[in-house]
């Protein structure tokens, strides 16, 4: 299986040969946005995670508390099921779940998306980490990574793709995480973090494996 980076990478590649205009935007727009260091405010490792109780797609409420009473936590901020970037990251992510397991720890994948929504027939449906719905990205924000989307994009996602993002997170139309991973000890601390504003680009599974491993 290729490496995230080289899906990603062609990903961006193919998008820049079907709509060159729309990539050199965005490229414009992260370019900025590294400018003035959005996500400089994530969470640092060696501070607490702030704490959360989000509904999954089946209405119930999960909290981290709990999640922390089963072993280490990696929790991972993805933008939607529509977003291609997500659903790479995703896909090679239930790839390396096993190896995840194995290592005592459970996979948390966060996202403003309605609960249902988040359950709809696609391929997070059939992933079997745990998702859940950060509506408002009140815990995105908790945790330093929202991001208020510039209009350049949301008009992207309005018009060429047919994108209500105010419907697909229940009122929440202009924030959206960054993508962004933290791996959690049993103690809730930060142990291992990657947050980029670019949500082209992802960690690579076999890097939070890695710092799963450094926990024992």
């Amino acid at each position: 299986m290729k490496k995230l980076k080289e899906q990603t990478d062609a990903k961006i590649a193919a998008g820049r040969k079907a709509n060159p205009d729309f990539m050199k935007g965005v490229d414009e727009i992260i370019i900025k946005a590294k400018a003035f260091e959005e996500g400089r405010n994530a969470i640092k490792i060696g501070e607490k995670a702030p704490s959360f109780q989000l509904p999954n797609p089946h209405g119930e409420t999960i909290s981290l508390s709990a999640l922390l009473d089963n072993g280490p936590i990696v929790v991972t901020f993805y933008r939607g099921s529509w977003c291609p970037y997500c659903n790479l990251q995703l896909r090679a992510l239930q790839a390396k779940l096993s190896d995840i397991h194995a290592l005592g720890a459970t996979l948390v994948a966060i996202s403003p998306e309605v609960p249902d929504g988040s359950m709809t027939k696609n391929e997070i449906s059939e992933m079997e980490f745990i998702v859940l719905s950060d509506q408002d990205a009140k815990v995105a924000s908790q945790y330093g990574v929202a991001w208020e989307i510039p209009e350049f994009l949301i008009d992207h996602m309005r018009v060429d793709r047919n994108l209500d993002l105010e419907k697909i997170n229940n009122g929440n139309g202009s924030i959206l995480p960054i993508p962004a991973t933290f791996v959690l000890g049993k103690d809730g601390v930060v142990k291992w973090s990657y947050v980029n504003v670019d949500y082209r680009t992802r960690s690579e599974p076999d890097e939070i494996i890695e710092a799963l491993k450094n926990l024992s």
